[in-house]
Parts: C-alpha cells; sequence; structure tokens
C-alpha cells in the first residue's frame, strides 16, 4: 500500500510545485507593463511642445567654435577616407547632419540608415572658407533655429535640433 500511496505523493507534490511556479511566471507576464515603447507616453498639447521646445533651445550654447577648432576639424576631416567623415549617429532612418569627405571637398548633408550621405546642404572645397565658416558656428546656430545662418536654418519643428552637430559632438570627432 506504501508503494501506491508514497509515489501519488510525490506526483502530487510535484505537480504542485510545478504548476505555482508556473502560476507565478504566468502572473509576472500578465501584468508586466509592455516592453514598448521605453518611456512613458505624454499627451502634451501642440502650445506644451512648443514651450519644451523653447526651453531646450534656451539651453543651447551661443559660443562660437572658433577658428582653432575649425582648423583641426578640417584637418581631420581631409585625414577620413573618401565617403567617411564624422557621422555621430548609426541607426536606423534619419541619424542627423554629417560632415563628409568627398572628391572634390567636405559636404555637409543629411545621414540615413548611419551611413547614406544625402544630398549636399553645403560644401567646401578649400581651409579658409570651410574655418571661417565654422569658426563662428554655435551649438545654437547648427541646431538650426538662427535665421541668419541659412545653411543650418529650418521652420521645420521636427528638423530643428534634431541630431545636428554640436561642439561636443565635434570634440568627439576630434
Amino acid at each position: 500500500m506504501a508503494g501506491i500511496i508514497i509515489p501519488i505523493i510525490c506526483y502530487a507534490i510535484i505537480f504542485y510545485v510545478v504548476g505555482t511556479i508556473s502560476w507565478s511566471l504566468w502572473k509576472q507576464r500578465k501584468n508586466k507593463p509592455p516592453a514598448w515603447p521605453p518611456y512613458p507616453l505624454i499627451n502634451a498639447t501642440e502650445e506644451e511642445m512648443d514651450r519644451r521646445r523653447d526651453e531646450v533651445r534656451d539651453m543651447l550654447s551661443r559660443k562660437a567654435l572658433g577658428a582653432e577648432r575649425a582648423r583641426r576639424l578640417w584637418d581631420k576631416l581631409q585625414r577620413a577616407e573618401i565617403g567617411g567623415g564624422l557621422i555621430h549617429e548609426f541607426h536606423r532612418d534619419f541619424c542627423g547632419h554629417g560632415l563628409i569627405r568627398m572628391q572634390a571637398g567636405i559636404i555637409l548633408c543629411d545621414i540615413q540608415d548611419g551611413h547614406f550621405p544625402g544630398p549636399a546642404i553645403a560644401t567646401w572645397d578649400n581651409e579658409r572658407e570651410f574655418v571661417d565658416f565654422f569658426a563662428r558656428q554655435s551649438d545654437f546656430t547648427m541646431s538650426g533655429w538662427e535665421p541668419a545662418e541659412p545653411v543650418f536654418f529650418t521652420e521645420d519643428k521636427w528638423y530643428r535640433n534634431n541630431q545636428r552637430l554640436r561642439t561636443e559632438i565635434i570634440d568627439r570627432f576630434l
């Protein structure tokens, strides 16, 4: 009789333990928040989004890059492979602005999918023009907010300050 009861009790204990663990795992998965989006969604009004954009804009540095940094940037880009250069984001879709060395000089362009340069926004074929241009740029002007800098300026709210060149990115490249 014990030969029948002991195995039945053992099987019952095993089923109980496996069932309890399975139930616990199922309950955790059921109560777990979805993995996407990985941040809380904001149901902000257009006015609130404009206020936030203005707040970020006002935090941008207006300090010019300066001639020395612009000259070092030119030199580093001249040592890059043709088709390479300053690409600071490597991900899918739009990756912001990049400075790419081409056969004829340096281009400022949008980067797609981490490495595909788009059409040139601006080109420089000599060091003097490049250094003169970038020496006066700041995080604020390169973000697209400054109408006096038509190369970078945009009225597109999505494109403005979206993965644009910044002093920190240029310094990391250098």
